[in-house]
Formats: structure tokens, C-alpha cells, sequence
């Protein structure tokens, strides 16, 4: 197996999805506060409650679900969703009825 088709599975992109209470000060102040946690840990927004990551290896990808894992607040609804970047390149994403090209990942560079 070529070291691109390699990568291509150890690769990873971890996707947040969330459906948060917004109705009280509170609420919307603990919303708030776990999309600023999201961006501060690198993830990019995707739509508005739709969050992504790249992430050099499956283990580096455990780390940041642990860190979303860490930062749920206590109402509303977190899905946390962890796929190969094989599975991510076969995304079909649309702007109206026009097809855009998925985001790449950093550029990673090999030392040796």
C-alpha cells in the first residue's frame, strides 16, 4: 500500500454537531461558551452548528473528541463524529445548486 493510500485512513476529521438551548441569558452565555472552546481547540465552523477538525492520527483525534467531551454543557444535544479522511474527501457538498470543493487539510510535512 502506497504511503498516499495509507494516509488517506490514518488521517482523521472530527466533526461536532450540536443543538443548544438558547432561550435563557444562561443558556446562551453555555452556548456560546462551547463554540469559542470548539475554535479555540482548531475546529473550523462547517455551518452553524456544524463543526470539523483535522487531525494528523487517530490518536490525535481521540484527544480532541476528549476535549469536546470535556466541554458539554449541561443542556442540549452534542453528536461527536470521527471519520478517515478517505471518507471525508467522498463528501458531495453543495452552495445551492452548485458543487464546491470540500476544505483540505494543513499541508503536513515528513522530516525524514
Amino acid at each position: 500500500m502506497s504511503q498516499v493510500r495509507y494516509n488517506a485512513y490514518r488521517i482523521m476529521w472530527v466533526l461536532v454537531f450540536f443543538d443548544l438551548p438558547t432561550e435563557t441569558k444562561k443558556d446562551r452565555k453555555n452556548a456560546s461558551r462551547f463554540r469559542k472552546d470548539l475554535i479555540d481547540d482548531g475546529f473550523n465552523m462547517f455551518q452553524f452548528s456544524i463543526y470539523l477538525r483535522h487531525c494528523a492520527s487517530r490518536e490525535n483525534a481521540q484527544v480532541h473528541v476528549q476535549r469536546v467531551k470535556n466541554n458539554i454543557p449541561s443542556k442540549g444535544k452534542v453528536g461527536v463524529l470521527t471519520i478517515t479522511d478517505k471518507q471525508f474527501g467522498l463528501m458531495e457538498i453543495f452552495f445551492s445548486q452548485k458543487e464546491v470543493v470540500p476544505p483540505t487539510g494543513p499541508q503536513q510535512l515528513e522530516l525524514f
